[in-house]
């Protein structure tokens, strides 16, 4: 199984937090420190302790997938050969050569197709479980701002030089294991990746509207209530 990783918790961390990243708030800031939103999540509790779970809920497809890489990629060697062997011979039969070229390229193009398909309700898995992450994450980070008197905080890619004191990444998951210490593996029906953090977004907007006194938008068609 590949490494799980946390890949969407920085998108809705940077919707709220990136107001006080503008350069006013720069000039102004008393405390700054850095953050790695998406090593935080990958670090936290639930997210360790859901990713033991879909291993061992999703075995069977885990299992499935790899014996079938294998011996897709044994089938996939065995067109290699024939391709360099034709690219050996003197004179060189183009017609063959690019013959084996595509058959090299169609092949692997179905074995990631269809590994794809086995694994895609552990990769559905995964999206939740990284999801239920990101609508949590800003407030983990606020908590953790507040916690260790930050009032700038700054992705580590963004910061040219810095001292190992300023980095709060480690305060950001113990608020994150405070307050969300486990999530859910079983994926509702009809979910779709990302819809989480895409609900959790329209709130902020409706909530920002409604304090405007804008009348909130008419949620999409079809999109399914919030779980939070």
């Amino acid at each position: 199984m590949k490494k799980l990783f946390v890949a969407s918790a920085l998108a809705i961390a940077t919707l709220s937090v990136s107001p006080m990243l503008a350069a006013p708030a720069f000039a102004q800031a008393k405390g700054v420190a850095v953050a790695d939103v998406r090593v935080a999540a990958a670090r936290s509790n639930a997210f360790t302790t859901a990713s033991q779970q879909i291993e061992t809920t999703y075995k069977a497809q885990i299992d499935q997938q790899n014996t079938r890489a294998q011996t897709l990629q044994a089938e996939v060697n065995v067109l290699i050969a024939k391709y360099n062997e034709e690219a050996k011979k003197t004179p060189q039969n183009q017609a063959a050569l690019q013959a084996a070229g595509k058959a090299v390229q169609d092949k692997r193009q179905a074995a990631s197709t269809e590994l794809s398909q086995i694994g895609a309700p552990v990769e559905l898995a995964i999206a939740y479980v990284e999801d239920q992450i990101s609508v949590r994450m800003n407030e983990a980070i606020k908590a953790a701002m507040t916690a260790k008197k930050v009032d700038l905080l700054l992705n580590p890619d963004a910061v040219l030089a810095r001292e190992n004191n300023v980095d709060i990444t480690d305060a950001v998951v113990t608020e994150l294991n405070r307050i969300l210490p486990n999530v859910s593996i079983a994926v509702p029906a009809g979910y779709q990746p990302g819809q989480l953090v895409q609900q959790r977004n329209q709130q902020l907007i409706d909530a920002a509207r409604a304090a405007q006194g804008t009348p909130a938008a008419p949620a999409p068609a079809g999109s399914a209530p919030t779980t939070r």
